[in-house]
């Protein structure tokens, strides 16, 4: 007698295989779940309550993203174990921009046939996110969609939910002229630019497993995929006792187009470009790829994956704290006045620069 999943089966849908998945990764998600979890994964929906007890005014702040074309790599280099980590960086390191502490995050995986091993590899990377961001895996989507994907490909999406006190929410709205712009070190691409980096890459012709030029220590495959930094918990240790005016989350659009989001009328974010120390990947994409530097400022993080607006008497104590908990913190740039007819964003660059 014909099983009742047989028929769908033959249609490309493997339920017995989503039924293995689901039981493999239980256990590695139940490790990220917090005090706040009330359902375990495999509901319709997944229950969180929240602790209020030190909240006036609690609001949430909810971000989702994927990890764009990034994915491309993983999928031409056959490594699965971090693009996890990039999905759940790119929705947690957006909420808490604006203060708010994540508590919880869903994942979307969705495939054209389901390959269990390849499936549990990437989920080992979102709960590896979750752990480093202290939110919980509350659940998720897992899609099998025969026909809709190419072989041996997948797509992720996430979403995530965070919480924070009303009168604690980091707007920008109190940055003014003479304030002081931190940057916080990358771990390198982050999960922006790819679909530039894929085409520099494929003109260069280095395969994955060569050696990274001006990096040698580590292989095209590992520079390239390595995973977006999670600033969350250095950064949630900063805002318990000092202030910060504003923060900022390089993603796609780099400098110019993600600073003026937080910023008031009236002022600019003036740069200094070479105040922080640019990692090898971004000078090999300047000059693998023939590119300005203002160029690559508008793709990519050029080094400077998150940034801190702080008045000139807590810079110091900013700095100081961030190199403590092992985090590069460098002095950028500063508010300056606005001037008519510019950018917000003002970039200072030396004359030699421009491209190799």
């Amino acid at each position: 007698m014909p099983k009742r999943t047989d028929a769908y089966k033959a249609a490309g849908v493997d339920t017995e295989a989503a039924g293995e998945f689901i039981s493999r990764i239980k256990t590695m998600v139940s490790k990220t779940f917090t005090k706040g979890v009330v359902t375990d994964i495999g509901g319709f929906g997944g229950l969180f309550k929240p602790d209020l007890s030190n909240l006036e005014n609690p609001v949430l702040v909810a971000g989702t993203d994927g990890v764009g074309t990034k994915l491309k790599l993983a999928f031409q280099f056959d490594r699965h174990d971090t693009i996890g980590i990039d999905l759940v960086a790119m929705s947690v390191n957006d909420v808490l921009v604006q203060g708010a502490k994540p508590l919880f995050f869903l994942d979307y995986f969705a495939t054209g046939r389901l390959e269990t091993d390849k499936a549990v590899s990437v989920l080992a990377g979102i709960t590896e996110g979750c752990k480093q961001a202290g939110c919980a895996l509350l659940g998720g989507e897992t899609a099998e969609m025969p026909g809709f994907y190419a072989d041996g490909e997948y797509d992720l999406s996430g979403f995530c939910v965070g919480i924070v006190d009303d009168k604690r929410i980091v707007d920008g709205s109190t940055i003014t002229i003479g304030d002081r712009i931190l940057g916080l070190a990358s771990s390198g691409l982050h999960s922006n630019g790819y679909s530039l980096a894929r085409k520099v890459l494929a003109e260069s012709g280095l395969k994955p497993g060569d050696p990274f030029p001006g990096e040698e220590s580590r292989s095209v495959a590992e520079v390239l995929l390595c995973p977006t930094r999670i600033y969350v918990q250095p950064v949630l240790n900063l805002l318990r006792d000092l202030t910060i005016k504003g923060m900022v989350h390089i993603t796609g659009g780099g400098f110019y187009d993600n600073v003026p989001r937080i910023l008031p009328n009236g002022v600019a974010a003036h740069f200094t470009f070479g105040s922080w120390p640019v990692p090898p990947v971004f000078h090999w994409l300047q000059r693998q790829g023939k590119l300005d530097w203002p160029t690559l400022l508008q793709t990519f993080n050029c080094g400077v994956g998150y940034m801190l607006i702080v008045g000139k008497d807590a810079e110091e104590d900013v700095r100081n704290r961030l190199n403590g908990l092992g985090l590069e913190a460098f002095a950028i740039g500063e508010i300056v006045k606005a001037k008519a007819g510019q950018e917000q964003v003002v970039v200072d660059f030396p004359a030699d620069s421009r491209c190799d």
